[in-house]
């Protein structure tokens, strides 16, 4: 039987803005070493990364005490400028290692509303960094709806219908997402003005990997399934080729058929995965390629 052919994609494994959330996490504990340093929520979607923070002694609250001391870290995603206020009241220190893409989405929402659009979110509702853009904004003015297909946003057709319409989108959708919605929304809008904030790491992650996948037998995309980036890679290669989720290389055991099958194969993971994990299932990948 011949060697299998593994590509594994460059754009794999940790983003900037991920990187540097969580460097700078654990140098301000190394720098903090008796002081409480906590993050408010899951720094990044990554279960291995949280519980290495954990050991470090960097802890992650699930909701935010009355009372707190030392340093509070807002994560990654980003939050509300309401929660940045009730951070402080509760006693703490606010450390900010929001996206610096975030940043620049909630910027343009907050301009959008400010300048009387109807502000459309393009992204899942309960996803934090969701939550803090539309947070961002709704200080500005209310009118502000978050959708992730057109057949949600048709219940507020009649509210949009001949209206100056702003689009953001959340950093790691999409463009499929994004062409569908803009599609079903010309014919409403008075006006539509489309800023496309997804993050360029996650537009070349995504178009690599499709590249890659035209050409391969199985798709392999590597990371947490809370991660959104990493849930919209699986799906985006699904449409191309046969792709399997995996969060570390212990799950490749159940796809082991599927593997062996498979003569190319593409490796591909999420902003939020760490590139030890990766490599356990490049390794692992080899080793069953050479049986």
């Amino acid at each position: 039987m011949p060697k299998k052919e593994i590509n594994i994609a460059k754009f794999a494994g940790f983003c900037y803005g991920v990187k540097r959330a969580v460097e700078t996490a654990k140098k301000l504990k190394a720098e903090n070493p008796e002081r409480n340093v906590c993050v408010l929520g899951e720094l990044i979607h990554n279960s291995q990364v949280i519980d290495e923070l954990n050991a470090l002694g960097i802890k992650t609250l699930k909701e935010l005490p009355e009372k707190g001391n030392g340093i509070c870290i807002v994560r990654s995603h980003g939050e509300s400028p309401e929660v940045f206020e009730q951070i402080k009241k509760a006693g703490f220190e606010v450390y900010d290692l929001t996206c610096p893409d975030v940043k620049k989405v909630q910027q343009k929402a907050i301009e959008l509303v400010k300048d009387g659009y109807h502000l459309v979110i393009i992204g899942k509702s309960e996803h934090p960094e969701v939550i803090a853009i539309k947070g961002n904004a709704l200080k500005y003015g209310q009118n502000v709806i978050v959708a992730d297909t057109k057949e949600q946003l048709k219940f507020y057709e009649k509210e949009l219908e001949n209206k100056r319409i702003g689009i953001v989108v959340q950093t790691t959708q999409t463009l499929s997402t994004l062409d569908e919605i803009v599609k079903y929304l010309t014919p409403i809008a008075k006006e539509l003005l489309v800023a496309n904030t997804i993050c360029q790491s996650t537009s070349k992650r995504q178009a690599e990997a499709k590249e890659l996948a035209k050409t391969s037998d199985l798709a392999i995309v590597v990371g947490s399934k809370k991660s959104a980036n990493t849930t919209h890679l699986a799906e985006i290669l699904t449409e191309i080729t046969p792709t399997i989720h995996i969060e570390t290389d212990e799950e490749l055991e159940k796809y082991e058929d599927l593997i062996e099958k498979s003569q190319k194969i593409v490796i591909t993971a999420g902003a939020s995965t760490p590139q030890n994990i990766i490599d356990k299932v490049i390794e692992n990948i080899k080793r069953k390629g050479e049986k």
